[in-house]
């Protein structure tokens, strides 16, 4: 074989390695091997390398009487709108949020399978500096999918749903790379996904749907590989990330009726909580209840939510406060030290 001949070989070879590299955008394999640009991206100051299993083990332990601790307030100083999911990378903060210019109205009976109008809004993945400057407005979505969610960082890209703002509708998945900002549309799927991690395990990424009453599993190509039911009904899941091995964690909320003299059904609270699911068995492993509230008096695990872990030591991002509300948004950081594993 000639030399020139060889070299074309070697070429065409690489072009399409780098291809396949584009297209698949988190493949198994890089998702297997991204390991330490991993743990050091989802810590929330950048100071600390979580190691792989530190966040699961350091979770399993914590319950209703964990002492959590509010240690600062970043205050945002542009228009948030309604916040939904935020991941860290080594370099940024990124929040998903829903500007709203039309509101959904409920119909008196469903129409064509919704039981409301798709109203309309802008979907915002903002891009932050650590510091909380915006860098960057990325407006994610197409016609009625303008509703971004919960967002997850694989370390290499940042997964983001974009669905319309009612159930059983449809979404998009998108994946922004986080060091160049490029989007890509990832596909498209049936129904609200509102949340989505992704298993760096299997490589696949999991979705959860209109109060996580439902999970999908997807390859890369959008292809649905499974879907099960939640069996778990305490909170509806706003925010999650992928924890390994193969275990997603997720905060999130539920509004529950008042008592008579508070008000009655017509009024409610807001009930807070984090869960870790383990996306194997399809099953909840820990779930524990979070009762500390944002400047406007919301629980704080109300929509954007992620954790990290260095031994026993807990660190927890939140930014519940549309941009509109009490101080506006503002990224709140909860401690909490738990006890170590016997």
């Amino acid at each position: 074989m000639s030399a020139t001949r060889t070299q074309g070989i070697i070429t065409a070879v690489t072009a399409i390695v780098l291809a396949a590299s584009v297209i698949g955008g988190t493949a198994a394999a890089q998702a297997a091997n991204s390991n330490d640009q991993h743990q050091d991206s989802h810590s929330g100051s950048g100071n600390h390398r979580d190691t792989d299993t530190a966040l699961a083990d350091a979770f399993s332990r914590v319950d209703r009487n964990t002492n959590w601790q509010q240690t600062s307030k970043l205050k945002l100083n542009f228009p948030t709108y309604h916040t939904e999911g935020i991941a860290y990378s080594r370099d940024h903060i990124f929040l998903s949020a829903v500007q709203i210019t039309e509101p959904t109205t409920k119909f008196p009976t469903p129409q064509n399978g919704f039981d409301r109008t798709p109203g309309k809004g802008v979907g915002h993945l903002f891009v932050m500096d650590k510091a909380g400057n915006l860098q960057k407005d990325i407006l994610l979505g197409e016609g009625d999918m303008y509703h971004p969610g919960g967002i997850d960082f694989d370390g290499t890209n940042v997964w983001v749903p974009v669905a319309q703002y009612r159930p059983n509708s449809s979404a998009i998945i998108y994946r922004v790379d986080a060091s160049t900002l490029d989007v890509h549309k990832q596909f498209e799927v049936k129904d609200h996904f509102g949340g989505i991690v992704m298993d760096k395990q299997t490589g696949h990424l999991v979705g959860n749907t209109w109060g996580s009453r439902r999970f999908a599993e997807w390859d890369l190509r959008g292809a649905q590989l499974s879907t099960w039911e939640n069996p778990n009904y305490f909170i509806d899941y706003q925010d999650c990330q992928y924890v390994p091995d193969s275990k997603m964690l997720c905060g999130g909320i539920t509004n529950l009726p008042q008592t008579p003299a508070a008000g009655g059904a017509g009024t409610t609270y807001e009930l807070g909580g984090m869960s870790m699911i383990d996306l194997k068995a399809h099953s909840v492993i820990r779930d524990a209840p979070f009762q500390q509230w944002s400047t406007a008096g919301h629980v704080a695990t109300r929509n954007p939510f992620k954790m990290t872990a260095a031994g026993n030591h807990l660190t927890m991002k939140v930014a519940p406060d549309n941009g509109d509300e009490g101080n506006g948004t503002e990224i709140l950081t909860y401690e909490a030290t738990v006890t170590p594993a016997q």
